[in-house]
């Protein structure tokens, strides 16, 4: 039967640190999401380069024209993940980026709400958080080995890692180990429990505490310039914005879709 992991855990561990733990992960994301909009000066560049294409429209987008657009963004282009051409890369997104809201939002719920076994944990709740690792095992593992630029044919080693790998790298193994905890702890196994929820805390530490350097940001720059892209459009002025990464580009009169991580 499946059940709150965290509150097994708080025969041991005091459910106050285990608090603690998720505030300071969220202070991570804020200061590492700020660290990174400062180090790249990535809002100065849309800002500006909003205030440009601004200047230079061919005509007015009304209020309601721009609600209308903002409301495309966030139903198309983040929900949807419009931007991918590719629609396997589109599921495996999508499993991976739905996944991960639902086990961050059960995680703070049963951290928070259900913390120990006096208050019982609703099964909706428990059976979401298992769904929600499953979803970004299923879509991180999916990209990982079978959408993935082919490394070896560019004369690479398929273990080889880079900087753009270490978002992808890190959220898999932080949700592969909470599910090895979870199910080692449920089946009463002390040692290998906490061996698995070392490996856990070290793999979401580094999650949310490498943004700087990862991928991680992405999320918030990305609708910012899907909407920039948009009202660029509708305004009568080209963004110069590049295309969807994997949409189809001219080579020599044939046409090639670009390949990427």
């Amino acid at each position: 039967m499946l059940s709150n992991p965290f509150a097994a855990l708080s025969a041991s561990v005091p459910p106050a640190i285990m608090q603690i733990y998720i505030v300071a992960m969220a202070l991570l994301v804020v200061a590492g999401t700020l660290l990174d909009i400062i180090h790249k000066q990535s809002a100065t560049y849309f800002f500006n380069n909003w205030r440009k294409f601004t200047s230079r429209a061919q005509r007015q987008v009304s209020g309601g024209r721009m609600a209308s657009l903002a409301v495309q963004t966030a139903v198309i282009d983040v929900m949807a993940s419009g931007e991918f051409c590719n629609l396997q890369r589109r599921v495996a997104h999508l499993l991976t980026m739905y996944g991960f809201v639902i086990y961050l939002v059960t995680t703070v719920i049963m951290v928070f709400a259900y913390p120990t076994p006096a208050a019982p944990t609703p099964a909706a709740v428990v059976a979401l958080w298992y769904i929600g690792i499953l979803m970004v095992c299923a879509g991180g593992y999916w990209f990982w080995f079978f959408i993935r630029v082919d490394v070896v044919a560019e004369g690479h080693s398929p273990f080889r890692l880079v900087r753009a790998d270490l978002f992808i790298v890190a959220l898999v193994l932080s949700v592969t180990f909470a599910l090895a905890w979870a199910c080692v702890q449920a089946a009463g196994n002390a040692a290998w429990s906490y061996i698995f929820l070392g490996l856990y805390l070290i793999a979401t530490t580094v999650l949310f505490g490498s943004i700087p350097w990862s991928k991680f940001s992405h999320m918030f720059f990305k609708p910012a310039a899907a909407l920039e892209k948009r009202v660029a459009e509708a305004n009568g002025t080209m963004s110069n914005l590049p295309p969807p990464a994997d949409a189809p580009r001219k080579f020599g009169g044939g046409l090639k879709h670009a390949r990427h991580y």
